[in-house]
């Protein structure tokens, strides 16, 4: 699959992220590609996953674009998103068409950054485009200068920087949107079909759900604590 074929089929569509952490209830390479297939048959552009043997699974069983991560944490390092070039290519190798990493500017492992990564990505694997999962505007600018391919909005609530905010922020999509010449995706927060078209309408080029679609104890509570308000 080309490049631009890639990004005309994630295009204005709703992209699923399919994870789950090892103690999880929903973890399992089984339960990933049957969500992944779930989401395929409900109507999905793509999917995300992480992990070489979840990603391998679901390219097997689902003809959808992938995102694919591959999350390892290391001792005092923030970074655990494709933190480095090696878990880039186990990915990439696993099937992955977009390989999406943390674009903040955070420290990584083995004196590796952003752009001696993206640049050993575009020079080994010419074909797979790279995605910076960003938190706010500064660091997506850095990402693109990095020579990120696609910038999204992932890490939005997810650092110290920005650890307050903990809810969908439209305004950041519009403003990457705005400042940068390429694709965006908005992901973070996002739960229900205000929120979606919100991301669209603020100008993102593609979305990605996970929680409000694959984690079933999230949506439970969620629900559960609706009725305990009353």
């Amino acid at each position: 699959m080309s490049q631009n074929n890639v990004l005309e089929k994630i295009t204005g569509g709703l992209i699923v992220s399919c994870q789950a952490r090892k103690g999880w209830p929903m973890y399992g390479t089984e339960i990933m590609v049957a969500f992944a297939k779930a989401a395929k048959q409900g109507g999905a552009c793509g999917i995300r996953a992480t992990e070489p043997q979840n990603i391998k699974a679901i390219k097997s069983e689902v003809d959808l674009p992938m995102i694919g991560i591959f999350k390892q944490w290391y001792t005092d390092y923030e970074v655990y998103i494709t933190p480095t070039y090696e878990s880039a290519a186990a990915i990439i190798e696993a099937g992955a068409d977009i390989v999406a990493m943390d674009g903040t500017q955070r420290k990584r492992p083995h004196d590796e950054t952003l752009e001696t990564i993206i640049e050993r990505i575009h020079k080994n694997y010419p074909g797979i485009l790279v995605m910076a999962d960003c938190d706010h505007f500064e660091s997506g600018k850095y990402a693109k200068e990095c020579g990120a391919d696609i910038v999204s909005t992932t890490m939005a609530g997810y650092t110290e920087a920005t650890n307050e905010q903990q809810t969908f922020n439209p305004s950041l999509v519009k403003k990457l949107k705005t400042n940068l010449s390429v694709p965006i995706i908005a992901e973070g927060h996002i739960s229900n079909i205000e929120e979606l078209h919100t991301a669209y309408k603020s100008g993102a080029d593609s979305v990605v759900i996970g929680s409000a679609i694959t984690r079933p104890e999230i949506i439970t509570k969620k629900l559960v604590d609706s009725l305990l308000e009353e």
